[in-house]
């Protein structure tokens, strides 16, 4: 795929997850259900590469451990947990700050130099997004509330230090489609052992709407989703890549609209536009004399 289809491939399937998070919310704990999420996931790019004659073992595995634990495990246990506590818009302009952090890690682990136009891209989208979720900010800055804050700042921050474990997996020679397939199916081992330290029963649901869910977000959401993610992180650096998670509410909300009857205010308008306008900034190529 071409650069711009996978920018365009990640901001789409990252968008239409939500539709399927909402039907798994019920009688199903979180941890259970994004447990099932990755191990469905993990069996299915582990069996697939093994069907292809694709699998292989990673030449260094301590990299692959860490993006495991960062993207597939740790991250969604926060966020999950943040959403429990503060609105999900809330918790979107939070995680929107993942192209910031990003740059601010690469300057740390890989000495790479913050562009201005990343800080002002970021800005722009984080500023969209506030005024896109306008009404969700208003929220009572009580103990429960700064946990959810807190905990939405680790999920996204530990979400960037995974981007940096699959650069350095790049780097390494290990590729996303296998670093993905392994660590998959380690997010998985490692929630497992939350669930059993925690006692918590593997709840079966009933009915096909929860399994349907589930196989969207393990098969497209996090097979197919996380691939094109990292296959442009590797391509065009995490801080360009991880202004996705600045797009990828304004497609849930235009899902929303189609769907569910999501009515637009002048607010959210002026945010989609700023956030478009933070797109731009992020991506134009600038000549240099």
């Amino acid at each position: 795929m071409s650069t711009p289809v996978l920018f365009i491939a990640t901001v789409f399937i990252w968008g239409t997850t939500w539709i399927a998070i909402a039907a798994q919310v019920g009688d199903v704990p979180v941890s259970v259900s994004v447990f099932y999420r990755f191990a469905l996931a993990g069996a299915v790019m582990l069996t697939g590469l093994a069907c292809l004659g694709r699998l292989r073992r990673p030449a260094v595995w301590r990299f692959v451990v860490v993006q495991a634990l960062c993207l597939f495990c740790l991250n969604f246990l926060c966020l999950y947990t943040a959403t429990a506590t503060v609105p999900s818009g809330l918790v979107s302009v939070i995680f929107s700050l993942a192209s910031i952090f990003n740059a601010i890690n690469t300057r740390i682990f890989f000495g790479d130099r913050i562009e201005r136009k990343t800080i002002l891209a970021g800005g722009l989208g984080v500023a969209g997004l506030t005024l896109l979720f306008w009404q969700d900010l208003a929220v009572a800055l009580d103990p429960a509330t700064l946990r959810g804050i807190g905990w939405a700042t680790l999920g996204t921050l530990i979400f960037s230090w995974g981007n940096m474990a699959s650069r350095k997996n790049s780097s390494l020679g290990v590729s996303p489609l296998t670093a993905n397939a392994w660590g998959m199916g380690m997010g998985a081992l490692t929630l497992l052992a939350l669930l059993v330290i925690r006692e918590q029963p593997l709840v079966a649901p009933e009915g096909s709407a929860y399994w349907t869910a589930l196989a969207y977000l393990a098969v497209v959401g996090s097979v197919v989703g996380f691939t094109t993610y990292l296959l442009l992180v590797e391509r065009i650096g995490s801080a360009r890549a991880g202004y996705a998670t600045v797009l990828f509410p304004i497609v849930a909300l235009t899902a929303s609209t189609l769907f569910e009857g999501y009515v637009w205010t002048a607010s959210a308008a002026m945010g989609v536009v700023l956030a478009g306008v933070g797109n731009i900034v992020m991506f134009r190529n600038r000549e240099r004399p």
